[in-house]
């Protein structure tokens, strides 16, 4: 049996963010479409980001939303979408943490 693959965000408050960014200025719409697209492949292969090495989690989100995986998503103009992957025996669910620019990105992330 296939399971049914779903993606979400962490909380409402990140969606709203996500849902708001559409009718910002023209970057900001630019990156609703290329977060909307990336949840669309997220859809189809949730692993289809980079994994990111646990020694690089940072520590708020293991203990915020005690995951137990991270992945990146590359968007264009150097953003990324951080993810986590949760599963049952029915569901593969891709859940949104954030998007930040690559800046953010490298000293969230220790690079």
């Amino acid at each position: 049996m296939n399971k049914n693959i779903t993606v979400g965000f962490v909380t409402q408050k990140l969606r709203k963010e996500f849902e708001s960014l559409r009718q910002g200025v023209f970057e900001d719409a630019r990156l609703y479409d290329a977060i909307d697209n990336a949840t669309d492949e997220l859809k189809k292969d949730p692993t289809c980001g980079t994994r990111i090495k646990k020694s690089q989690w940072p520590k708020e989100y293991i203990t915020k939303y005690a995951i137990t995986n991270l992945w990146k998503y590359d968007l264009p103009n150097a953003w990324r979408l951080i993810y986590t992957i949760e599963t049952d025996e029915i569901t593969i669910m891709s859940i949104v943490l954030k998007w930040i620019n690559h800046d953010k990105y490298e000293r969230k992330f220790k690079y």
